[in-house]
């Protein structure tokens, strides 16, 4: 009871459907001034759909140097290629992270230590799926990044800073035992039973982290972090984007050493790239309200409608 508590008064937790009402409504009005009910694809024609559904994140991948994004195989449903082959082609070992190769709000990823791993994963999600290197850079934002056709120059709308799910140990508790502490990670213990020796002990001070991904249904918080957000940031991150077609809406999840590298476009990677689909991420952040988010939302749609507009 009192896990549904939490998540009934803390609305980041609410669905998704319920958090986007108004902006179907709003949509609603973007079809009749477009004269059309697949306008988003205009958002982005560089990518299926615009980046709304049914978009392949090997495609989006492919889009980019390959100096820019993890080493990553795709493995199609009927699993027909050698997975082994293909991983010695990439250098990739385990442990690895896999996904579905259309998805979103991290639903289905994992970590895999293990061909035994992988065959079980493809079994249960039945689609085609990714393989991919773990990038070990300690930090991981969602950077919002937008251009308008007719400008020269994109710009940063949102940043997201993740704290992953990681617990201190204390010398006497269980890691079931800390996570009962913090609802947040308490809404999680189902899903990491599988997984993890929740009856362990940590010494005391001992930092574990739990779920090595930045995706909020894995426990993940979300801050917002649009103080981050320079000139020198935005103009890395333009040299990035702004050349690559069809591309003018989305959010990057990014996995980097330091801000200061960052800056400077170096040691970082871009472990998602979305699109008409991207949310401000920063909305979720505990201390913002409800209609915080929905005017940031709208700010968005705004933007997009302009894309929209010049793209049409």
């Amino acid at each position: 009871m009192k896990l549904w508590w939490h998540k009934v008064t803390h609305w980041e937790y609410w669905s998704v459907n319920l958090v986007y009402l108004p902006t179907f409504l709003l949509w609603v009005i973007f079809s009749i001034r477009f004269r059309s009910v697949h306008f988003y694809r205009y958002s982005n024609p560089g990518m299926t759909n615009g980046g709304l559904y049914d978009d392949s994140k090997m495609d989006i991948y492919n889009r980019l140097p390959s100096k820019l994004y993890p080493k990553t195989v795709l493995i199609r449903k009927e699993r027909k290629e050698d997975i082994n082959a293909l991983m010695t082609v990439k250098s990739l070992s385990f442990p690895l992270i896999v996904k579905p190769d259309k998805g979103c709000r991290g639903v289905n990823v994992q970590k895999v230590y293990s061909y035994t791993d992988i065959e079980t994963y493809a079994q249960k999600v039945k689609q085609d799926f990714l393989v991919q290197e773990i990038i070990d850079y300690p930090q991981e934002i969602g950077l919002f990044y937008y251009r308008i056709p007719s400008e020269k120059k994109g710009r940063i709308s949102g940043i997201t800073l993740k704290h992953f799910l990681t617990v201190k140990g204390n010398g006497t508790s269980t890691i079931i035992e800390l996570l009962k502490e913090v609802p947040r990670y308490a809404l999680q213990i189902k899903k990491l039973q599988p997984q993890i020796n929740l009856e362990e002990v940590l010494a005391k001070e001992e930092e574990r982290c739990l779920v090595p991904f930045g995706n909020h249904n894995r426990g993940t918080t979300f801050l917002d972090g649009r103080y981050w957000i320079t000139t020198k940031l935005e103009d890395t991150f333009a040299t990035l984007l702004d050349p690559i077609e069809g591309f003018y809406y989305g959010r990057l999840d990014i996995r980097f050493r330091s801000f200061e590298e960052l800056e400077k476009g170096e040691h970082f990677s871009i472990i998602e790239w979305n699109g008409a689909k991207s949310e401000p991420t920063h909305i979720y952040d505990p201390k913002h309200s409800f209609w915080f988010g929905q005017k940031e939302i709208f700010r968005h749609q705004k933007i997009m409608y302009r894309i929209i507009k010049a793209n049409i």
